[in-house]
């Protein structure tokens, strides 16, 4: 599995991408906490519903929806099981930067392939994609093969899986793409508002009435109205997104723990260790050095 700085996840190995092929959860059998990936997550859903966050902004779950989350980016699904419909999704996580040389022979298709892991995107998801027979094909036969792969194999089959990926996706993103319609003629959800709010001062004392007041909402009304649109409490989430920011800055700088307690608003260091541990399963310390190892 790819190395991923996720908010629940804390082992790695040397196996180079995460896949499965219409992976099928029932009766609340999939509960995810907000988290990211080091890599690249593609996730392909054929059954479910409910409710995604991403970039502060939420976004309704529905079959034949593609959804690229690129490195680092914070997100979550809550899924509506009320129906007794199952969730089913094919996903592939991988670091992008492992597999760009063999899309290089292709100029077109090299150039779109950068742009998904390294560009602003003007949307993280795509709807109205049906069956999404292709790129269903492309998962499907990556699952035929994946079984029988020997270790020498694994890198070359794994390149292959994700040009033929990119090549199916590639015309549909594109397409709509140029039809984006700017994000400011699309109505807010109020908890995106709570979710913006808490971007820019998840580093400082988080305080409910201070909240209340910038957003002109009741405490009650703000946290219920959060914990029902997004699935976990205002304090969960600020918790989730300090450790998010603490895993970066462990993983892509060489700053002394104690600096980044304080830059994610906790100025006691022990405090901190407990907390990171608390959410992580091991300390900064052993992260950063599992890390690197």
């Amino acid at each position: 599995m790819v190395r991923m700085a996720s908010l629940n996840q804390t082992d790695s190995s040397d196996v180079p991408l995460y896949f499965a092929y219409k992976r099928t959860s029932e009766h609340d059998g999939y509960m995810e906490t907000f988290h990211s990936h080091q890599g690249i997550e593609i996730l392909l859903i054929h059954r479910g519903s409910g409710t995604m966050v991403v970039n502060h902004k939420r976004y309704e779950i529905t079959p034949g929806m593609l959804c690229v989350f690129q490195p680092y980016q914070l997100h979550h699904l809550q899924l509506n099981y009320s129906d007794n419909e199952p969730f089913e999704r094919s996903i592939a996580i991988f670091e992008p930067t492992m597999f760009e040389a063999y899309f290089e022979q292709w100029q077109g298709l090299h150039a779109f392939y950068k742009h998904i892991y390294l560009s602003r995107l003007a949307f993280p998801c795509l709807y109205g994609l049906g069956d999404a027979i292709e790129l269903s094909n492309v998962f499907h036969s990556m699952e035929e093969r994946i079984g029988f792969l020997s270790k020498k194999d694994q890198v070359e089959e794994i390149s292959l899986f994700l040009v033929a990926l990119f090549r199916a996706l590639k015309p549909v993103w594109q397409k709509r793409e140029g039809q984006a319609v700017p994000s400011d003629t699309r109505k807010t959800h109020q908890a995106e508002r709570i979710l913006k709010w808490i971007e820019l001062h998840y580093a400082e004392p988080f305080r409910l009435e201070m909240m209340s007041k910038d957003l002109h909402l009741s405490p009650y009304h703000l946290s219920h109205l959060f914990k029902e649109a997004i699935g976990i409490s205002i304090t969960e989430y600020i918790a989730a997104r300090r450790v998010h920011q603490a895993v970066m800055l462990l993983t892509a700088t060489s700053k002394p723990v104690s600096l980044i307690a304080e830059e994610i608003g906790i100025t006691n260091s022990s405090y901190f260790c407990s907390f990171f541990k608390a959410q992580m399963g091991i300390t900064p310390h052993q992260y950063r050095k599992r890390w690197r190892r």
